[in-house]
């Protein structure tokens, strides 16, 4: 897989992320339905500008989010026993968590197309070095597997909530 193909599965997850808040209310943007859908959508929005965020910190810049989110959205991944925090007053907006998430994707996009191919190689120690050993592991995982898992947990909190399908949004927008 190379740099383009990541680089194009991770503009269809911003573009998915879009659609699947788009006809949201900002009240919308935190209710947890059900158990077990308690990553609501601010939360998850959230979580995926942190992940972009550390991204761009494995590929050699800072780790950039606005005051305090990094304790609202960063988590340390399985086993993290901690839910979203249920003061729903600490989530910002859904157009500035969108912007926000935009402005991540579009960092760590020019980090990608202005880094020296060879240090996909190189090894890159985390939780998940015994699958994902180098930094182009953590590259392909971070831009396409988990924005899609987090992505998917929004498409069932979506049906959910009885809303429409996101993801026949997302084909009908581009008319292909």
């Amino acid at each position: 897989m190379n740099i383009n193909t990541i680089i194009r599965q991770y503009d269809f997850n911003l573009e998915y992320a879009k659609v699947l808040t788009h006809d949201l209310t900002e009240e919308q943007m935190t209710i947890v339905p059900a158990v077990g859908l308690d990553n609501h959508p601010a939360f998850t929005i959230g979580h995926l500008i942190s992940g972009s965020a550390d991204l761009a910190r494995d590929l050699g810049a800072s780790f950039e989010m606005p005051d305090a989110w990094a304790a609202l959205f960063v988590r340390k991944g399985p086993g993290d026993p901690r839910k979203p925090d249920p003061e729903k007053n600490k989530y910002p907006s859904k157009l500035v968590l969108i912007t926000e998430l935009e402005k991540q994707h579009n960092k760590v996009k020019k980090l990608l197309i202005e880094l020296d191919p060879h240090k996909l190689k190189e090894p890159l120690s985390w939780r998940f070095s015994n699958f994902m050993p180098t930094l182009g592991d953590v590259v392909t995982f971070m831009c396409i597997n988990h924005e899609s898992m987090h992505l998917g947990q929004l498409a069932a909190w979506r049906r959910s909530m009885g809303l429409e399908s996101a993801l026949a949004l997302v084909k009908h927008n581009n008319k292909n």
